[in-house]
């Protein structure tokens, strides 16, 4: 199962451990990092196309048997994956760069402040940040409805905030 209930502080924690932990650096995604990898080469709005009833063959979302458990106020996908929370990672398929869950399962922390666009964004991919950035951006959908369950949706919390949708990515860079 992917990690969860752990703030952006422990995400950014985390990646420090690892890089100590085996020598190569590791850190967070950036948004535009984020984005490029789940969207996979695709202008849909998910990887799989624009249809959110086939979400339930690549991601775990907020389906019929989570909404007839859990009876939640948003939307839930037509479809059934199989969980009710969240999923042993890779069991769905993966997007066309091979990237398991990109959409749905958890929410995952980027290294970002938040933004209300892309406006000013570093052209290089970098993730835009500032000294003073009590945010911090997230990305996926979680196990949520149609609405969120898209590469484009963007959300931020505080930086210490912690939930049992929310989870982090890890990339090493290039040496």
């Amino acid at each position: 199962h992917p990690v969860v209930c752990v703030s952006w502080h422990d995400a950014k924690d985390y990646v420090a451990w690892l890089s100590m932990k085996t020598g190569k650096a590791y850190r967070l995604l950036s948004e535009s990092e984020w984005e490029y990898a789940a969207r996979a080469g695709t202008r849909t709005s998910r990887y799989w196309g624009d249809d959110p009833d086939l979400a339930c063959d690549y991601a775990n979302v907020h389906d019929a048997d989570t909404q007839a458990r859990r009876r939640f106020a948003w939307e839930p996908h037509a479809c059934h994956d199989g969980y009710v929370d969240t999923a042993p990672v890779g069991k769905f398929k993966p997007n066309a760069f091979g990237l398991y869950d990109m959409l749905g399962n958890v929410w995952e922390w980027v290294e970002d402040c938040p933004s209300v666009n892309y406006i000013g964004a570093p052209a290089d991919g970098s993730a835009r940040v500032a000294e003073e950035c009590p945010r911090r951006m997230y990305r996926g959908g979680g196990w949520s409805g149609p609405a969120s369950v898209r590469a484009a949706t963007r959300n931020s919390n505080p930086a210490g905030y912690r939930s049992q949708l929310l989870g982090f990515r890890v990339v090493r860079p290039a040496p």
